[in-house]
């Protein structure tokens, strides 16, 4: 058992905070720059004010101790990438004439080299830029980034922490280049990169670092013998110098597992540790494995991930626990603050009981701090505070907000065959290709056209009370008529309208959705310069009135093509969401998948013969331990079902699924059993194709041939060429043609020539399979 004295040692820190500031002045500063609006001096003084802002909120919320390193202009995976010197041999020359132009290049590509591959962090919404390895590349330390960020908290007076992700994750995050053969596995290269991760901590040992962070979320998965031996392995190693900082081994998202003996026994000075969540079991089992006597330990207590408030009560009894399974305890939220917006005291149009209930990053600070508090010098210290805590859980708890009579009937009332289609697939089929009359190999998009300054401003200006409903309506039906009028003059077969009204694939359908609240400054980044205001899930879900039907009915008396219905699926709207805590997502789950269904029957009735159900968060929900899977995957696939199933034969069920590893799911896939699935398969060099056709995929597949998170627009033989590839894997018959994912993001011109190229594509190998 620890000493009181040692509990006095405690301090309140945090593993990273949000980048954007609060008015996503970074955005704005990079966008910019991309434009060739803001000089490259500017945009990194606006990213240095930033940090410094980081800092000062941390430090004013009570946290003693504030992470470095964190910051980045558009991914820290990436930053670890230049950390470490494998740039790949596409970007050199570009890194090397300009490093901030490179750097962006390997982000986002150019017209004349393609980016990195871009999935999932685990299972959040947050994208990462994956390093691509093989036999030749060769590492070289870099700490340049990490050391002037150090230093530039150190002269500010704070105390800081570097962050860095750490050796084994990195290679376990990491890809065989393209060229290297597929089962090159680059763990293989933790050797090589070792004595470069001992040349990054002994710079930032030098520049003043008493500790330095390696972030090791990778380890929170399933992991083999090998993958252990190779964590003990770095370990040892990296933790015998002498002449280095302490070494503070983080994981986050999971439970360790096996894992936690494996850093338990390590040479370091301290691991952090999430409790939240899955992760609570990491309680139990680093009792089971003795504790970390001698050892630092920071304990994640605080939901890093969601924006509830935290039961001050549990957490202290959880502490209460832990110091007596380590020689120093220190508080932190679970992850980095990276998940959460900045500030709740900035939604000042919350129904002001729900504000109660929420914490943001800046409260999660504070509420760190509270508990360091109260390790520090007990209770008694935060009498008031406790108090005020217990009364807002108990308000949420007994808040009719919360619960609805009706939607909970109708949830229980829900059969197995609810969730099947009448028909099975081949009957399907054939009802369907005699109702739309589609050519081999039909083009579509995804469902967004871009949204422009013009819609932005007049969403802005409705907001504002500057237009009425009326005048935006008639901004809106405009848009929607050159939308169309484009994909017909295109050649496009199967066509959408465009989504001019809608502000975020999520957003706006919780919008219209009892039960859902949407915030105002509420901003997370997903992916470089790409935010989103995740609404909030309050309470039990229900569809007062259609949502999509008048938009969609509008688009389809302009033309005789068929146009697609478009909705956001169930596990997205969680997924994209900030969940409840207080029941099962599958609860959840289930009552927005009922409104969705009754969505489908309005379009259906309307006259849609193609409805578009949006599954992008399948994949990235999947717990990251097996042991969890099969039953999400129960009721993830049931939901989709849910949402889809009472539509007639010759009703097409489209799906859409981007930027992540489906190998995992390929049963699942099949199980949503929709006619018509496109996923992600550009970056990724069309690998889910031959995937799809490894598992017996037996329906219709769109694999993406146009990256469009990228400003290339790719030729007709580049996108030919994927298509060949896909052919290989998927008969003709089966295989559709269209984006990665939706054009919001994208300008005009670009969507022009892009979708040029790819109807060109089509069009050429039709010929060639037809003579």
């Amino acid at each position: 058992m620890t000493t009181k004295s040692a509990a006095a040692a405690t301090l309140a820190t945090a593993h990273g905070y949000p980048r954007q500031g609060r008015g996503r002045e970074l955005k704005k500063a990079i966008e910019g720059y991309w434009k060739g609006a803001v000089t490259a001096e500017v945009l990194l003084a606006t990213a240095a004010d930033l940090r410094r802002g980081n800092w000062q909120q941390l430090a004013d919320s009570g946290i003693e101790e504030v992470p470095t390193g964190d910051f980045s202009l558009y991914d820290h995976v990436l930053d670890t990438t230049v950390a470490v010197g494998a740039i790949p041999p596409r970007h050199r020359a570009a890194v090397d004439a300009d490093p901030l132009d490179g750097y962006f290049a390997m982000a986002r590509g150019n017209q004349d080299v393609a980016p990195l591959e871009m999935t999932k962090w685990f299972d959040t919404n947050y994208h990462y830029l994956v390093p691509e390895l093989g036999p030749d590349t060769a590492f070289a330390a870099n700490p340049a980034k990490a050391v002037a960020e150090l230093k530039e908290a150190l002269a500010l007076g704070h105390g800081a922490r570097p962050v860095l992700v750490g050796p084994v994750s990195y290679l376990l995050l990491a890809k065989p280049a393209p060229g290297v053969a597929p089962d090159f596995q680059p763990i293989t290269l933790l050797d090589r990169l070792l004595p470069v991760y001992a040349e990054l901590l002994a710079a930032l040992r030098a520049a003043g670092a008493e500790w330095v962070q390696l972030d090791e979320p990778a380890l929170v998965q399933d992991r083999t013998p090998a993958e252990l031996n190779s964590a003990a392995r770095a370990y040892r190693e990296l933790g015998a110098p002498t002449e280095r900082p302490k070494l503070l081994v983080a994981s986050y998202f999971d439970r360790l597992g096996d894992a936690l003996a494996v850093l338990a026994k390590a040479p370091v000075e301290g691991l952090a540790l999430d409790f939240t969540g899955p992760a609570a079991a990491n309680l139990a089992d680093l009792a089971a494995v003795g504790g970390l006597p001698g050892k630092r330990l920071v304990a994640g207590v605080i939901d890093g991930r969601n924006i509830w408030i935290n039961d001050l009560g549990a957490s202290l009894a959880t502490l209460a626990t832990l110091l007596g399974l380590a020689d120093r305890v220190d508080v932190a939220p679970s992850c980095s603050l990276l998940h959460v917006p900045i500030d709740a005291t900035l939604e000042r149009d919350i129904d002001p009981q729900i504000a109660r209930w929420l914490a943001f990053a800046k409260q999660k600070a504070t509420e760190t701090a509270l508990l360091a508090r109260a390790l520090r010098e007990g209770t008694g210290a935060i009498t008031a505070e406790l108090a005020a805590n217990r009364a807002d859980l108990a308000s949420r708890a007994t808040s009719p907000i919360t619960r609805d009579p009706a939607v909970r009937a109708r949830t229980a009332a829900v059969t197995p065959g609810d969730a099947r289609r009448a028909q099975p697939y081949p009957v399907r089929a054939a009802a369907q290709r005699a109702r739309l009359a589609l050519p081999l190999l039909p083009t579509t998009t995804i469902g967004s056209f871009p949204q422009t300054t013009e819609l932005r401003v007049a969403r802005a200006d409705l907001t504002a009370g500057r237009i009425d409903a009326a005048a935006y309506r008639e901004r809106m039906e405009a848009e929607v008529r050159e939308v169309v009028a484009y994909q017909e003059k295109t050649g496009l077969d199967v066509l959408v309208h465009g989504e001019p009204e809608r502000n975020d694939m999520v957003q706006y359908f919780a919008e219209q959705l009892t039960g859902y609240l949407a915030t105002r400054h509420g901003w997370v980044q997903s992916y470089g310069t790409r935010y989103v205001r995740p609404p909030v899930l309050a309470g039990d879900i229900s569809r007062p009135q259609p949502m999509t039907v008048d938009w969609f009915r509008y688009a389809q008396d302009l033309t005789d093509r068929p146009v697609k219905g478009m909705l956001t699926g169930p596990v997205t709207m969680l997924a994209w969401s900030f969940v409840r805590d207080d029941q099962p997502l599958a609860e959840t789950a289930r009552q927005v998948a009922l409104a969705l269904r009754d969505e489908v029957a309005d379009l259906e009735a309307a006259g849609a013969a193609v409805v578009q159900v949006d599954e992008p968060a399948l994949r990235e929900t999947l717990p990251l331990r097996a042991a969890g899977r099969p039953a999400y995957l129960d009721w993830a696939t049931e939901a989709f079902r849910l949402a889809t199933s009472g539509v007639r034969a010759d009703t097409q069920v489209h799906t859409h699924m981007c930027y992540a590893e489906f190998g995992a799911i390929m049963t699942a896939i099949d199980e949503l059993d929709a006619d018509v699935i496109s996923l992600e398969a550009t970056r990724s060099h069309m690998e889910v194709a031959g995937e799809l056709a490894s598992a017996g995929y037996p329906r219709e597949v769109g694999p993406g041939v146009w990256d469009i998170h990228s400003p290339r627009v790719p030729s007709t033989e580049e996108a030919v060429e994927l298509l060949r590839a896909g052919l290989a894997a998927i008969p003709a018959e089966r295989l559709w043609v269209n984006p990665d994912c939706g054009l919001k993001t994208r300008g005009w011109p670009e969507t022009r020539a892009s979708l040029e190229s790819l109807v060109a594509a089509a069009r050429r190998l039709r010929a060639e399979l037809a003579g």
